[in-house]
């Protein structure tokens, strides 16, 4: 089935295949561990008085709420909203350079990607076609992740929200990835967690958007229950 603003039937040969990052390469549940042990270890090092729990939530609801305060499509640098989220347990603001390196290394330590999205990455790499991210992540910690789960090499192009200063589904993230790359959208796949950010956008883009995880709807073009039925489509034995 294809989708608004979509390609109709696929293409005799596909050239891109992008990749969002969180939920599709990295394990939200990972994260979600990492940012509570880090929270933790802040209320221990300060010794601040609330539960784990109080705290965890505390962090949540700031880092969530800064957010959604934000313009549209607007970047909003994930740090920025840590920090916050810090000042707000301790009741004080704190230093970057005080909490930031532990922060770092308890995520370094303690995220996962999601089971066969890099091997199925690798593979992809192998075939003739240009493999790229787009994600709204801060641009270094993205790149920082992909590397730490070894595929960053196997990447032609990685764009952020950073780099570009809008977020999914603006469409200057996909027509940003669509250049660099030097491809069709209509040969080109985008596969997200998110229908209206990542799958819905591509669609309006008229690429192939691919949902692992997403909600269903008519920009839906595959829908995939793990990477590596990726493989499948590229490979023309996955029907749409």
């Amino acid at each position: 089935m294809s989708g608004d603003g979509a390609t109709g039937d696929s293409p005799d040969e596909w050239e891109a295949v992008f990749w969002d990052i969180g939920g599709v390469i990295l394990a939200l549940d990972s994260v979600q561990g990492a940012h509570a042990e880090f929270v933790a270890d802040l209320i221990e090092r300060h010794d601040v008085e609330m539960t784990v729990e109080e705290a965890i939530d505390t962090w949540r609801t700031t880092v969530g709420d800064y957010f959604r305060e934000r313009d549209g499509t607007e970047f909003r640098s994930a740090r920025d909203g840590y920090h916050l989220g810090v000042e707000a347990i301790v009741g004080e603001e704190i230093p970057r350079e005080e909490w930031q390196p532990r922060f770092d290394e308890i995520v370094r330590d303690s995220v996962e990607p999601i089971s066969g999205a890099p091997q199925t990455i690798e593979r992809l790499a192998d075939r003739n076609l240009h493999v790229g991210v787009i994600s709204d992540v801060d641009d270094a910690e993205g790149r920082e992740m992909l590397e730490g789960f070894g595929v960053r090499e196997h990447f032609d192009s990685i764009t952020t929200s950073e780099e570009v200063g809008r977020t999914k589904p603006d469409p200057a993230m996909f027509e940003t990835a669509l250049e660099k790359a030097g491809v069709a959208p209509e040969r080109s796949l985008m596969i997200g967690d998110r229908y209206d950010h990542d799958v819905r956008g591509a669609a309006d883009m008229g690429m192939h958007g691919v949902a692992f995880g997403a909600d269903d709807g008519p920009a839906v073009a595959y829908r995939i229950e793990s990477p590596e039925e990726v493989l499948e489509i590229v490979d023309g034995t996955r029907d749409e």
